[in-house]
């Protein structure tokens, strides 16, 4: 007995080492976010944004593959916050995910709160962002995550790297704009500039002094960080005289391909490699919209940083006053560059895409218009017609709760916060893309989740509709990475479409645009249990009820279990 009793000590001793051993080499890594108003100068006038820490845009952290981050988070601004790790897994940490009444309740002007998560699995570029109302326009950073010590990118070690956050700016206050088309029901104002790294660039007034410089030096290859944080428009991103390596995109790698134009969906990321190959001189970066809706309006100017050659032979003060080159960047409307652009992309290696589908689920997604109530003045009917706008998924406009959060009333059995009747296709078939009848312009209003079963399969057909005009809608779905096993154009068909699936190495993200007027197919396992958010990343768009939820129910044993909610969740 007494032998047996020390042989299982040995066996401990020898698992807590090796256990010690595999974790070494992980930190955990402590940040404080000061929620607060700060005096923010753009386009010749200061106004009180909301900021982190007084940072616009707000602070890029850096972490390794495996590390734990523990961010605490304090509200001194006078609205509601939160704060979304927008791509990370978030393995039976949803608590830890963000958005407001989903998986938390705000936090309060005055309150706090410490999101704990460890990244699992994942390399590349991330980002986060306020997920309460328009926050979004100015609380947003870069999430930088790197290679476990030992380890290396699948491609040449770059002598720099920088961030590139493309983002989008009001002059006035976000929250007041999307509150005037609330009580409207009329479309928002657009933007008045766009900014790269919180700078609108030289092509706007009072700008050019703080344009945005990105270093390079001859003969060096450098990584490019693209992150598109703008609330409501896909942009374009080009490097005057500059091919652009794709080597990763919402924090996956990629198989490696050269394109002179990127363009992201609001929430994508992509990592490219940019060689300092050009004529010592200053080139422009420049990006704007990609605007696939018919007759919307949209921010049409275009924002600039310059990227600047550090060789000796451009240290003079005639290189320093030369006018930099501009590229030629694709039409507003050029749908042909962004589809050969996304069917660029594939995974490195073969992937283990989910074969036997257990959940085959079809999504349409699109505007709608609401008859204006008898109650309203016609004041608060804006819309085309004397509407108001909405949008749904399915022809369901989603409804956030307001007493509780979903994932709280989940774990905790709450009635009445949420059904999980959300239809798995749509309650009716049309011609999606065609001349729809107006008696569809009018979805239902609901909360209604759509429950899985831990470990299923499941693919989804998402498919843009014409109702009130085809847009490319760049979806989002939150705790999951998904492969994107095919696009088109038109309605999907399942006896012919199903010939175009990759399922040998498509690409990973967590964010698909869906091509305007046609539909994307993608796939992936339900392993991670809680409450997770699926909408459009047009903030205009979720503000309108493009969004469901997708309940994942718990597994067998521990690991299969959503953790316990932390003890300063934030009460409604």
């Amino acid at each position: 007995m007494e032998i047996f009793k020390n042989f299982s000590f040995i066996f401990l001793g020898i698992f807590l080492v090796l256990c010690s051993a595999l974790s070494a080499d992980a930190e955990v890594h402590r940040h404080k976010f000061v929620i607060e108003a700060t005096k923010v100068k753009r386009l010749c006038k200061t106004h009180n944004s909301i900021t982190v820490n007084g940072m616009f845009p707000g602070p890029t952290l850096e972490i390794k593959n495996g590390d734990t981050l523990e961010v605490l988070v304090v509200n001194k601004a006078r609205y509601n916050v939160t704060i979304h790790w927008h791509g990370v897994r978030q393995m039976r940490t949803g608590w830890a995910d963000g958005p407001e009444f989903v998986t938390q309740c705000p936090i309060r002007p005055g309150g706090s709160y410490t999101y704990r998560f460890t990244v699992q699995g994942q390399e590349g570029t991330l980002w986060w962002h306020a997920h309460s109302s328009w926050l979004r326009a100015t609380v947003y950073g870069a999430l930088i995550i790197r290679p476990k010590d030992g380890e290396s990118y699948p491609f040449p070690k770059p002598k720099r790297e920088t961030p590139i956050l493309l983002g989008e700016w009001w002059d006035a206050n976000p929250i007041d704009v999307v509150r005037e088309a609330t009580r409207t029901g009329a479309a928002p104002n657009v933007s008045d500039a766009y900014t790269i790294n919180g700078q609108p660039g030289d092509l706007y007034k009072c700008s050019s002094k703080e344009t945005t410089i990105v270093p390079i030096n001859s003969g060096e290859t450098n990584l490019l960080r693209v992150i598109n944080a703008a609330l409501n428009q896909p942009l374009f991103f080009k490097v005057a005289n500059h091919k652009l390596t794709v080597v990763g995109a919402d924090a996956s790698y990629t198989k490696h391909f050269t394109t002179s134009v990127l363009m992201l969906g609001p929430g994508q990321t992509t990592d490219v490699l940019i060689r300092g190959h050009q004529k010592p001189s200053r080139y422009y970066m420049a990006a704007r919209a990609y605007q696939s809706a018919q007759n919307a309006p949209f921010d049409n100017t275009t924002t600039t940083a310059v990227l600047e050659y550090k060789s000796a032979s451009c240290s003079t003060k005639k290189c320093k006053a030369a006018t930099p080159i501009m590229p030629s960047l694709p039409a507003y409307n050029d749908t042909n560059t962004v589809t050969t652009f996304s069917k660029s992309f594939r995974s490195r290696e073969k992937v283990e895409v989910p074969t036997d589908i257990d959940e085959s689920l079809f999504f349409t997604v699109g505007l709608g218009l609401n008859n204006c109530p008898k109650n309203f003045h016609k004041r608060r009917c804006q819309g085309p017609n004397g509407t108001r706008f909405t949008a749904s998924m399915n022809n369901v406009s989603f409804v956030l709760p307001r007493n509780f959060s979903l994932l709280q009333a989940h774990q905790q059995g709450i009635p009445g916060v949420f059904t999980t009747d959300f239809p798995g296709t749509p309650p009716l078939k049309f011609d999606y893309t065609g001349n729809v009848s107006r008696s569809l312009f009018q979805p239902v209003p609901g909360t209604k989740l759509y429950k899985l079963k831990y470990g299923s399969r499941v693919q989804i057909v998402i498919q843009d509709t014409s109702i009130v005009t085809p847009e490319n809608h760049p979806i989002h779905l939150h705790g999951y990475d998904f492969y994107i096993i095919a696009e088109g154009f038109g309605n999907f068909n399942p006896k012919t479409d199903t010939s175009k699936f990759n399922l040998v190495d498509p690409p990973m993200r967590n964010t698909v645009a869906v091509p305007v007027n046609g539909w994307a197919v993608i796939r992936f396992i339900a392993d991670n249990p809680g409450v997770w958010l699926m909408h459009c990343h047009l903030d205009v768009h979720i503000n309108w009820g493009l969004a469901m939820a997708f309940l994942v129910e718990n597994g067998v044993g521990e690991l299969q279990t959503i953790q316990p909610p932390p003890p300063d969740l934030p009460i409604c």
